[in-house]
C-alpha cells in the first residue's frame, strides 16, 4: 500500500510541473508551421517582426499586424482581408517552448474552439 501511495504522490508532483516558456525568443524571426489538412501535410513559412507577420502558404503571401498582449500572447489581424472570415482577428498563445520550437494554441478572438500547433524557428 505504501508503494502505491508513493507512486501516486510522485505522479502528482510530475503532472504539476510547469512547461518552459521562453516566449521572448520567438517574438521575431522566420518560422515554419506544418499541419495536416484533409490528410495532406501543408506547410507555411512566415517572418514575424514586433508588429508584422508576413506568411507564405501555397504560393500566396499575406500580411497581418501583430499586437502583443504579453510576452506569450498576441493577436493577428490580416491587413488586406478578402473575405468576412479573414477579417476576424486570431488570438495566439504560446503554451511551451523548446530550443527552436514552440507549441501554441489559437482561435478566432471570442471563439471558444481552440486548436493547437507547433512552430519551428529557422536559424
Amino acid at each position: 500500500m505504501k508503494k502505491i501511495s508513493l507512486l501516486l504522490f510522485a505522479l502528482l508532483l510530475i503532472s504539476c510541473s510547469e512547461k518552459e516558456r521562453n516566449c521572448k525568443d520567438f517574438k521575431t524571426g522566420t518560422f515554419i508551421f506544418t499541419q495536416e489538412i484533409n490528410g495532406k501535410k501543408q506547410t507555411s513559412t512566415f517572418t514575424r517582426t514586433e508588429d508584422l507577420q508576413i506568411e507564405t502558404y501555397n504560393g500566396k503571401t499575406d500580411t497581418a499586424s501583430v499586437r502583443w498582449v504579453n510576452d506569450c500572447e498576441f493577436v493577428l489581424q490580416k491587413l488586406h482581408p478578402k473575405t468576412m472570415n479573414e477579417r476576424k482577428a486570431i488570438s495566439m498563445t504560446i503554451l511551451a517552448t523548446d530550443k527552436n520550437s514552440y507549441t501554441f494554441e489559437y482561435s478566432f478572438v471570442g471563439d471558444a474552439k481552440k486548436q493547437r500547433g507547433v512552430v519551428t524557428k529557422q536559424e
